[in-house]
């Protein structure tokens, strides 16, 4: 006897709806397709229809950011119009209440994902027929030219169509505010609580479909003088004047993204004219052939750079992620001979050092007494902490990500361990890898003139602040709700110690603190400095754990065994932690 679904009926409904109101011809037919699978009984594709149609795709601080596909937890131009729709109401609103009679402005970017430029085109012609003073940007680009679009054109809110480094079936929707819709320190800066709400609030109150107006035409395609405007102005970011070593060579990718060009014209810009480009990910791809996944961090994104490196003798590597917001390092380790990527908090701490050396520079030449404040996210190093006070300037930390990071008052530097640096808050208010990677060849140069390597750098600053080593453990889980079991666990059992050292300061990260908001996190302090925190992804079915030991090194020599001594420590910690979690 065949058991009856006494969801099926109202699924196929839903989908047969779906199907008919779709203004894209091919997801409309693959969920025909799908319907037709599902109705013939094939699990599989009851399964997928029942996951694109399990409740509605929603929109926070990063956005949108799904797989493509038809249904409402999917990224398609469904979602995508009563999410521009819903943003341009917003928009109006905001512009209206802060200065009433202007028109809102906002620009549109897109990366070279299957579907950005469609995303992109839907949303201008919604902002346009909403009244919106509208520009698209003239080609697929990087996302922190979008950025400093919304910037450099005095605008009200951005959208970068990108789903930056996730998986090729993905896509995104990344929101910026501007001039009348934000504070001042939020100027250019991706959205943060509670405008992300409110957006939501506006895109939950769109009517039918039918009921969006697309303009035929009324926005304005910017022509290539904005990418110029950037490249110049990210260029101009080097200091020949104090740092003139310009002999590096430098092999790059942009991991078949769109970064590649602007990368190579900014760096040749800057002086730095060896540079070359990994051929097999130079162009833009949407399926990211050569990677099993589209992110520097992960095992094998640099192989193919690192083999370019070897044959053509490079000094160093640089690489971006897809959209080119981040930046990856990687160069020859002089203890071992072989090629190594840097951490980011290794790459945090070398740009940081080497941005208060030129704003120590520039201070000198006017005078004046440095102001500002370096920033990372409080997962981050406490490196760079250390730096800014031997430097004479202030520091913050920040919650995870650069929504955050960007808005800290009277930035001058922020980073965060996952490859994101803001070298120039006033031209970006974002991560931008490509203004990162114009610095940390003009580092690396300097250190080459030297006589030295960049490893050597990290070096002289362990011995003056500590050597600080840090890893990160993370956990898949199949069932969001272990997360939550696992938190509470520590909660209600709290560790004791660390790696041999007893836990000294606890701090529930929910309760949120002076400087930092609340957030699902727990940060012990161990009596030898060791620190962990733990917290589950805000994007991934994953609890992370960061950790991050100190070792007080006394001179070059006793280097090698400050850093065996990091690693077992850090050994002993992930046990602990391990334990802890019962693991």
């Amino acid at each position: 006897m065949t058991s009856i679904d006494p969801e099926l009926p109202q699924l196929l409904d839903s989908a047969r709806e779906w199907a008919a109101q779709d203004p894209d011809p091919a997801t409309a037919a693959a969920l025909s397709e799908l319907i037709l699978r599902v109705a013939d009984g094939v699990p599989a594709a009851r399964q997928e229809l029942t996951d694109s149609f399990n409740g509605t795709l929603q929109f926070g601080t990063a956005g949108l950011r799904a797989p493509l596909g038809p249904g409402p937890n999917r990224m398609n131009r469904v979602v995508v119009r009563r999410a521009a729709a819903g943003f341009a109401a917003f928009l109006t609103d905001a512009v209206s209440a802060a200065s009433p009679g202007t028109r809102p402005r906002a620009v549109v970017g897109y990366d070279a994902r299957y579907n950005s430029d469609i995303f992109a085109e839907e949303t201008a012609a919604i902002f346009a027929a909403a009244g919106i003073e509208t520009f698209l940007l003239p080609l697929a680009l990087p996302t922190p030219l979008l950025a400093f679009a919304v910037r450099h054109l005095d605008c009200d809110g951005g959208v970068m169509v990108t789903a930056s480094h996730n998986p090729p079936e993905d896509n995104g929707y990344k929101v910026y505010l501007g001039r009348h819709a934000v504070e001042e320190s939020g100027r250019g800066a991706q959205i943060v609580t509670p405008y992300d709400e409110r957006i939501a609030a506006r895109i939950n109150e769109v009517g039918p479909l039918d009921s969006v107006q697309l303009a035929n035409e009324g926005w304005t395609i910017l022509d290539p003088s904005i990418i110029a405007a950037y490249k110049s102005a990210v260029a101009a970011l080097a200091m020949p004047e104090e740092f003139p070593a310009r002999e590096l060579k430098i092999v790059l990718t942009p991991l078949h993204g769109v970064g590649g060009e602007t990368a190579v014209s900014v760096l040749n810009a800057a002086g730095f004219k060896d540079v070359t480009l990994v051929q097999e990910q130079a162009h833009p791809d949407p399926d990211f052939p050569t990677v099993s996944f589209p992110n520097p961090e992960e095992p094998g994104a640099l192989d193919l750079a690192l083999e370019t490196a070897a044959r053509v003798g490079a000094d160093i590597v640089l690489a971006n992620d897809p959209d080119a917001d981040r930046a990856a390092v990687a160069a020859k380790d002089p203890d071992t001979g072989a090629w190594r990527m840097l951490r980011g908090d290794e790459v945090g701490a070398l740009l940081g050092h080497h941005i208060v050396t030129r704003l120590a520079s520039r201070t000198a030449l006017e005078g004046e007494q440095g102001q500002g404040v370096l920033a990372n996210s409080i997962v981050s190093s406490r490196l760079l902490a250390r730096i800014a006070k031997a430097a004479g300037y202030a520091h913050e930390e920040t919650l995870t990500g650069f929504k955050w990071i960007s808005r800290v008052p009277e930035l001058l530097y922020g980073y965060e361990e996952a490859l994101g640096y803001c070298v120039a808050p006033g031209l970006v208010r974002d991560k931008d890898g490509i203004s990162a990677s114009v610095l940390i060849a003009e580092l690396a140069a300097a250190a080459k003139a030297d006589g030295k390597s960049i490893f050597d750098t990290l070096d002289e600053l362990y011995l003056f602040h500590g050597l600080h080593a840090s890893d990160q453990l993370s956990i898949r889980v199949a069932d969001l709700g272990l997360l939550g079991a696992m938190m509470n666990r520590l909660r209600v059992t709290p560790p004791e110690s660390f790696g041999g050292s007893a836990v000294e300061s606890y701090k529930d990260l929910s309760e949120g603190g002076e400087h930092l908001p609340p957030t699902d996190g727990l940060l012990y302090i161990t009596k030898d400095l060791s620190r962990v925190i733990i917290r589950p992804s805000g994007t991934e079915p994953k609890l992370k754990c960061y950790l991050e030991v100190i070792q007080n090194v006394g001179s070059a020599a006793e280097l090698p065994q400050a850093r065996q001594a990091a690693r077992a420590s850090l050994d002993n910690v992930l046990h602990d932690v391990r334990e802890a979690l019962g693991l």
